[in-house]
């Protein structure tokens, strides 16, 4: 497709200028989005309201128009989160090994941008401003595409970065949104060898099955968040209870939040009424027979539900005799994005966390902190479940490779 070819030479043409731009530049066009898109919420909710209009007129489920809406809080957040990024280190020019060899050459490891990087998601609007501002602090131009659902909040967010880019000095093309939102379009992105370096997906599992499938540049698994949280038999109850409910109900819609939830029989009579009684009718429970036993509302469960990422308040609930059943069903059913266990054993502590192979592992706590804003990283480019090159939130390190710099003084190999 020519449009899609068109959009990857610009951004090669802009990679080299914003690759070799100072921090003070990549920073400062942060910055200036940042007070661009505070400036500028009106006009943001307004084109915000046309895609949420149309979502409501397909009749997309509430769980996606919640993730589709913008207010003036979640603006303020994204500015907030873009200043944070400019507050933390310039990845590039980093050294990180090296040294000299017997030879007499210098060996020095350092970091470097990816290039060009393409970012596929859903119907998430700040994605497209968290993507911009860390590919903008790493030195990577980027090219968006986000849904159709999505295309009128995207267009005026991508439009004020690229304001800010030149405000600041860089190339418009640093950031570019693809605004045909076809399959086609998307297709031809994936497989858009020699302009796209990499390629992130984040949204959904279909989302990254599709892209895993299509593509033929390179890709970074992210996003599908089939989370679990094990109560083991020495929990706490009252913290069980509040972390088993922050993490089903605080924000059901997003990857992090909890789809399943395991209990240890020996706890089961007692913390499964006690949640019960939290969430009321306000969660669909699905679950075993001896979940039914204990909580007369429950639905039967299916082999399906265990895989489902719901995303919306149902819970698929299972009680295991042991850690080891716990710890086999989530290796089974789970995505390795962000698994819990609560409770007050050491020894079982230590065991979730060393055998359950996810990005995230918890202990007493919610799996909702797997975020780069919470972990200190500004934003996030997305949660990456695989194991090759980046796990978990990817921040700015996470885009950027490295390259040998290597010095002698007339040496030949002999």
């Amino acid at each position: 497709m020519s449009y899609i070819k068109d959009l990857g030479e610009r951004a090669v043409s802009a990679k080299a200028k914003l690759s070799a731009a100072p921090a003070s530049k990549r920073d400062s066009a942060i910055l200036k989005a940042a007070e661009l898109l505070v400036e500028n919420a009106d006009n943001i909710l307004l084109e915000n309201t046309k895609d949420i209009a149309a979502a409501i007129q397909r009749g997309i489920k509430d769980a996606f128009i919640e993730r589709l809406t913008l207010s003036d809080s979640r603006i303020a957040a994204i500015a907030d989160g873009l200043r944070k990024i400019t507050a933390l280190p310039d990845p590039l020019g980093e050294v990180i090994g090296g040294g000299n060899l017997p030879n007499g050459l210098s060996v020095v490891k350092k970091r470097v941008p990816l290039g060009v990087i393409g970012i596929i998601f859903e119907s998430r609007p700040n994605v497209a401003a968290d993507a911009a501002g860390l590919c903008l602090k790493s030195g990577n131009t980027v090219i968006l595409r986000g849904g159709s659902d999505a295309i009128h909040s995207n267009r005026v967010i991508t439009n004020l970065f690229r304001e800010a880019c030149i405000m600041s000095g860089l190339p418009a093309d640093s950031v570019i949104l693809v605004e045909d939102t076809s399959r086609d379009a998307a297709t031809a992105l994936m497989r858009l060898n020699g302009y796209v370096d990499v390629l992130i997906p984040r949204g959904g599992a279909g989302l990254i099955k599709s892209v895993v499938e299509n593509a033929t540049v390179p890709v970074i698994e992210t996003g599908a968040g089939n989370c679990h949280v094990y109560v083991d038999e020495y929990a706490d109850i009252a913290k069980a209870v509040s972390i088993t409910d922050n993490a089903k109900k605080q924000r059901p819609s997003v990857c992090n939040s909890i789809e399943s939830l395991l209990v240890h029989t020996n706890i089961a009579s007692t913390f499964l009424p006690a949640l019960a009684s939290v969430w009321g009718d306000s969660v669909e429970i699905y679950g075993d027979p001896e979940t039914a036993a204990i909580i007369h509302t429950t639905r039967p469960v299916t082999d399906e539900d265990y895989y489902t990422e719901y995303n919306e308040n149902k819970i698929a609930v299972r009680i295991v005799p042991d850690i080891k059943t716990a710890i086999a069903h989530i290796e089974k059913y789970g995505t390795h994005h962000s698994d819990a266990i609560i409770t007050e054993n050491f020894r079982n502590a230590t065991e979730f966390t060393e055998q359950v192979q996810s990005a995230a592992v918890y202990v007493n706590a919610s799996t909702r902190f797997t975020d780069g804003y919470e972990f200190g990283l500004g934003a996030e480019i997305g949660i990456s479940t695989q194991k090759l090159h980046a796990r978990g939130p990817m921040g700015l390190k996470e885009l950027t490779t490295y390259k040998y710099i290597v010095t002698g003084d007339g040496q030949i190999r002999e």
